[in-house]
């Protein structure tokens, strides 16, 4: 019996759009499983060596839930490249000012550091509102 594995033919056709709502869901245990989608762990077809995942839509990112003190005390870090450029933000005030960016984080960290995860991580659509504009690609409700 020989091993199975994917062409990229097949992983084209047979990607599939997903919505979900984050109206309340938790932020970690949404982002764990919008990554294993990304991925396409769910899939007899998958192949850690191709990008076999489909594509999520995201909505209501502002009403994602953190648990604890998570909005004060959770801080992310970006630097600049000069020196003294470290920038800091709480969890708090970057939901306030961009809630995308806060659910595109956490599931960025749980895929592949790779030319591969980067590539997960573009089937991977966030909005704020409840609207969003691929209504043309038919996505499945998707319940976590």
């Amino acid at each position: 019996m020989k091993t199975f594995s994917a062409k990229k033919e097949d992983l084209e056709r047979d990607r599939k759009w997903f919505v979900v709502d984050a109206n309340g869901k938790t932020l970690g245990r949404l982002a764990s499983h919008v990554a294993s989608v990304l991925k396409g762990k769910m899939k007899a077809i998958y192949t850690p060596n191709m990008d076999a995942g489909d594509f999520v839509i995201i909505v209501n990112a502002d009403k994602v839930h953190l648990t604890g003190r998570k909005l004060d005390q959770k801080v992310y870090y970006r630097h600049s490249g000069y020196p003294g450029g470290l920038k800091s933000v709480t969890a708090g005030t970057l939901m306030g000012t961009k809630p995308e960016r806060v659910i595109k984080m956490a599931v960025q960290g749980m895929l592949p550091k790779t030319q591969l995860g980067k590539q997960m991580l573009t089937k991977l659509k966030i909005y704020a509102g409840e609207s969003h504009p691929h209504a043309a690609q038919q996505p499945a409700e998707m319940k976590l």
